[in-house]
């Protein structure tokens, strides 16, 4: 069942101290909820999104068609995050192009476009922020933090930074930190994006143009990585966009198989080739590059050990939640490895861990696709957290995670 959204919004006039030293001196947060506010204001969830989603989490748009949110199987009435149950908060993170303030917004100093010039931002300073939100609605306690991929690093961060803040922290297909190789995929989808003509600089606003080519080129990478091996062969193979009549060069003859292709460095010829691009002129058409290039550094930026020189066990000391990690087997830009890591430094610090490894063949995606053991997993968690809204709180939440 697919239910009416609301977008909503708050404006905040005190200053934000970002993790780099600069500041916003005023931002807007864009937000969703779905469900009711129970009175002592115990069922929360917060749901935190990935790279190129928002706030819309779930349920519609009235008069849009085909406007469901980035997770819409998971989260409504009845779904394995019930919202006959729970009180659902989207909230769309700054630095974005779908609300909150951004690089698209004016800089109310200057009064232009912020463009490049809107200050670098972390998964903390998102952490902060939602935070700052919540407190505005009274929301002081949570009980559970939700994300998954880079969303999945704000629900670690949340454990962290708001240790007495939730009750639990659900982390999907998600890492403590990226590896080399996953840096290396977003340096190249930002080069892409920066060497485009039409970039300027970042203030391609002022210009009247839009870097659409480095963004095509920055989502087909994504694109790539997002996928497994198995489903690209599966879905596409070497499959020919569509029946091709023999190409025949100078010189050839039909029937020596040499005229099976066009030989086109131009010409989109296989199914891949041409998803791939499909999927690349869509998101030029609705993404901010500026958001991009802050959100993949966000990304590569994150690493809670790294002020514990490496040591993820004594970063995650702090946490108090008790924890759900997920990850998919076929995912190899955040391997079931990496959750694991995760798992064991929780388990070091004899923190409450549940631990599901999906064999599922979807890639990284999988995790907002609707696999049926995944689906299970979640929904039997988010029962466990509504029998426990029914029993007393315990004192504190060291007892809770004992």
């Amino acid at each position: 069942m697919t239910f009416i959204a609301h977008p909503q919004s708050l404006s905040f006039e005190t200053p934000l101290r970002l993790r780099s030293g600069a500041q916003l001196a005023r931002y807007d947060l864009a937000y969703e909820t779905y469900g009711t506010l129970n009175a002592d204001k115990s069922n929360a969830v917060l749901v935190c999104h990935a790279l190129n989603a928002s706030h819309h989490v779930a349920g519609r748009y009235e008069g849009q068609a085909r406007s469901e949110g980035w997770w819409d199987n998971m989260i409504g009435p009845g779904k394995p995050v019930d919202t006959n149950r729970f009180f659902v908060i989207g909230i769309n993170n700054l630095g974005s192009c779908f609300g909150s303030t951004g690089p698209m917004q004016t800089d109310p100093a200057t009064g232009q476009v912020y463009g490049a010039d809107f200050p670098v931002v972390t998964v903390e300073d998102w952490v902060q922020a939602q935070a700052l939100l919540l407190d505005r609605l009274g929301i002081r306690q949570l009980a559970a933090v939700l994300g998954g991929s880079l969303g999945g690093m704000q629900a670690l961060s949340w454990a962290l930074q708001f240790p007495d803040r939730l009750r639990h922290c659900v982390a999907v297909a998600t890492a403590p930190n990226l590896n080399a190789e996953n840096i290396a995929f977003n340096e190249v989808a930002r080069r892409a994006i920066v060497t485009d003509p039409d970039f300027h600089g970042g203030h391609f606003y002022a210009h009247g143009v839009v870097p659409q080519r480095g963004l095509r080129i920055a989502r087909m990478i994504g694109h790539i990585t997002y996928l497994s091996d198995d489903v690209m062969n599966t879905k596409f193979g070497r499959q020919l966009r569509e029946r091709l009549e023999p190409a025949l060069g100078a010189g050839e003859t039909a029937g020596t198989g040499q005229g099976d292709y066009r030989y086109s460095t131009q010409d989109i010829e296989f199914q891949i080739e041409s998803y791939l691009r499909h999927q690349g002129e869509k998101f030029s058409s609705y993404f901010d590059a500026n958001t991009y290039l802050l959100i993949t550094r966000a990304l590569d930026y994150f690493d809670p050990a790294r002020a514990h020189g490496g040591d993820l066990r004594a970063a995650l000391a702090v946490a108090q939640a008790k924890f759900l990690v997920i990850s998919f087997t076929t995912d190899w830009r955040f391997s079931p490895a990496r959750s694991r890591e995760i798992v064991k430094a929780l388990l070091d610090n004899r923190r409450r861990v549940s631990y599901a490894e999906i064999d599922a063949p979807h890639g990284h995606d999988a995790f907002l696709l609707e696999d049926l053991r995944y689906m299970n997993v979640m929904r039997a968690y988010f029962d466990r957290i509504h029998q426990e809204l029914q029993t007393p709180v315990p004192v504190t939440l060291a007892e809770a995670a004992a």
